[in-house]
Parts: structure tokens; sequence; C-alpha cells
């Protein structure tokens, strides 16, 4: 899953981004309203961490932006005590949920998987797809009821697969999506193949059908039929 975090205490933005990174989360940032403008309107996100306090504008501008282009984005604002008024009118645009400064990272991260099951999974514990269930909480999958060993890739590209099932997804999206502002430093696109064939090879060794479609001059799908 890929997060955007709009926070102007740089100290805080960086322990945000350190902590999720290490609950295998792909983690932007930006810490002024100029930098989140320029991200979201380069780059999609499935959350975003929204202070709505910023030196240079209102998050709450950036809000009708985020829910301008996606409205599927989830969107956690983070305010300070004595802003109620302002968490009030974020919910009323259309943010899912907010959390109040100070706070801890813990708690944070409980709220952000917490909105993505509501988000893309109907609020369920365990996603499935068949005969493969996904616990986003443990990051663990089991194929036929029997566990199976992913890299962090792996299950990352697994649980973007399907969150997006039945879509078509370019190698672009894909590459954006996992690995976020450091693709830009990629020369090509054959570590994807190398991750996919990999999770291909482990999900058919467990009994699972080859779900992965290629469509030739558009991308793939995950899927039961093309």
């Amino acid at each position: 899953m890929k997060i955007l975090i709009v926070e102007d205490e740089v100290d805080l933005l960086e322990a945000i981004a350190s902590y999720l990174k290490n609950e295998d989360f792909i983690c932007e940032t930006a810490a002024t309203y100029f930098d989140a403008e320029d991200k979201l309107i380069s780059f999609n996100y499935d959350i975003i961490i929204l202070d709505i306090s910023l030196p240079d504008g209102s998050g709450i501008d950036l809000l009708k932006l985020i829910k301008t282009k996606s409205s599927k984005t989830g969107v956690l604002i983070v305010s300070a005590k004595n802003s109620l008024d302002d968490k009030l009118l974020g919910l009323d645009l259309g943010a899912d949920d907010y959390i109040t400064k100070p706070f801890h990272l813990a708690e944070l991260n409980s709220r952000i998987n917490s909105l993505i099951r509501r988000q893309h999974f109907e609020g369920n514990e365990i996603i499935s797809f068949n005969e493969i269930e996904i616990n986003p909480t443990s990051k663990t999958v089991l194929v036929n009821k029997k566990p199976i060993e992913l890299t962090k890739k792996e299950y990352n590209l697994l649980l973007y697969f399907i969150t997006n099932k039945n879509k078509v997804l370019t190698k672009e999206s894909i590459a954006e999506h996992l690995w976020g502002d450091d693709i830009e430093m990629a020369d090509s696109y054959d570590f994807i193949y190398t991750h996919m064939g990999n999770l291909r090879k482990k999900l058919k060794k467990l009994g699972a059908p080859d779900y992965l479609k290629t469509m030739y001059g558009l991308g793939y799908k995950f899927a039961e039929k093309l």
C-alpha cells in the first residue's frame, strides 16, 4: 500500500515515515502545501495522512483536491487538540478519520490498517480471493490453507493485484505503487518481471491457478479469466 504523509513538523514526518516503512508500507513525504500538491497531481496513493495546518496553505484545500482527483483515496487527518472545527469540516469534505496530536505511532498504524480494510475490503480482517487468504495485520498469506513464504515485495505485489483484481495494471503503475519515489532511479522494469515470475511460481506450487494474466500492449490483470 502506498501512503503520502503531509506534515510540516519534520521530526514527526520522518518518525511517521520510518515507522510505516518498517510496517512494509511504501511512503512518500511532503512538508509543505506546495510539495504535497505537486505529488497529488503527479501520483496516486492509497492513503494520505494529512496535517491540516501547513505553513504555506491549508490542508483543507488539499483535501478538496484529493477528493476531486480520486474519491477512493483514504484520508486520515492529523490535527491539533483545539481544532475541532477543522476536524468536522474535514470529515464533511470526505476525510475518513482523524487523529489528534500527540499520538502514538502504533495507534496511527492501527487506524491506517482499519481504513485500508474499510476502503478496499469491506472491513474484513481476512482478504480472500478463491483459495488465497491474506491477513494484512500479520502480513501472512495462506494458499489452500497452507502458509506461503513471500518476500516483502512479493507480498505487496500480491496484495496490490488482489486489491485491483480484474483491472488492467500497467507496469509503470505497478512499479510506482510498489517502489514510490525510488522508481525514478531504475534503468528498466526488468525487476518487476522477476518479482512477478517468483510470485507466480510460489502460488502455483501450492495449487493456485495462474491468475496473473499478461495483457499484451496494456499491462497485467489478476483474474480468473481474461
